[in-house]
């Protein structure tokens, strides 16, 4: 025996869909001066929380060394990616605890030890040099760029 199907059934027509990522790519390359100002501050914010959580020792200036960056970025999507839940994998975050001494040594390059309140202006204005354009309410009066 089996059930009338009611008529008003509404099958989704985006369940095969794959969903959309609010994920960052782990290269800012490519991306337009608004954008790679955005994915440079979320690294900035997931970095600090990188260094306060496992203590990492970060040096100042990392943002202009292209492999602690990509480190950086690439252990900030991984850590991002238990928390969220999307992975659950117990021996991977014990891996991931593990790298971090070898995420650590590519680190190790630079100068001073990197202090968020100090290097703050440093950074932001690498990123000007860079070309990337920061939201409109971050610019000061009187700074706008050329052609807006």
């Amino acid at each position: 025996m089996s059930r009338p199907e009611p008529d008003d059934w509404h099958e989704p027509e985006n369940d095969w869909e794959e969903p959309v990522s609010a994920r960052w790519p782990l290269c800012g390359d490519g991306l337009y001066p608004r954008e790679r100002w955005m994915w440079y501050e979320q690294l900035w914010s997931d970095v600090c929380a990188l260094r306060a959580r496992y203590r990492l020792a970060l040096r100042s200036g990392w943002w202009e060394d292209q492999v602690q960056l990509e480190a950086l970025a690439a252990l900030s999507a991984w850590v991002e990616r238990y928390d969220s839940g999307e992975w659950d994998d117990p021996p991977g975050k014990l891996a991931l605890l593990y790298d971090l001494e070898r995420v650590a040594a590519l680190l190790r390059d630079g100068g001073e030890p990197f202090h968020p309140d100090r290097d703050r202006l440093a950074f932001a204005r690498y990123l000007i040099e860079l070309g990337c354009q920061p939201p409109p309410d971050r610019r000061r009066e009187g700074s706008e760029p050329r052609g807006e």
